[in-house]
């Protein structure tokens, strides 16, 4: 699977075992370009082969939510671990993206 994939009207972000502030720009940044230029409704966030992210993991759901959700969209986050989990809703972004149980 890429890591961009647009499946109907669906953003999927296959993200990278790490996340921190230097991979955050570029992932950001294809983001961006997709949601602009595909007109996606949704952005999926598979967090499947993800171990480790730091405050900039949670910028780009938070940005890629505020895009988004101006055209009424909405934000998923799926396959997170228990550790990717507890960042997610330490963060409060469960208030914002919802997270898929596997």
């Amino acid at each position: 699977m890429e890591d961009f994939k647009v499946i109907d009207n669906y953003l999927m972000i296959r993200l990278p075992d790490e996340i921190d502030h230097h991979i955050s720009v570029d992932i950001s940044t294809r983001a961006d370009r997709y949601i602009m230029t595909k007109k996606v409704g949704n952005v999926v966030f598979d967090f499947e082969r993800t171990t480790f992210m730091d405050s900039s993991g949670i910028g780009i759901i938070l940005g890629r939510y505020k895009k988004i959700a101006c055209f009424g969209g909405k934000v998923y986050a799926i396959n997170a671990d228990n550790r990717i989990r507890r960042i997610l809703l330490l963060s409060g972004l469960q208030n914002i993206v919802e997270i898929i149980s596997n």
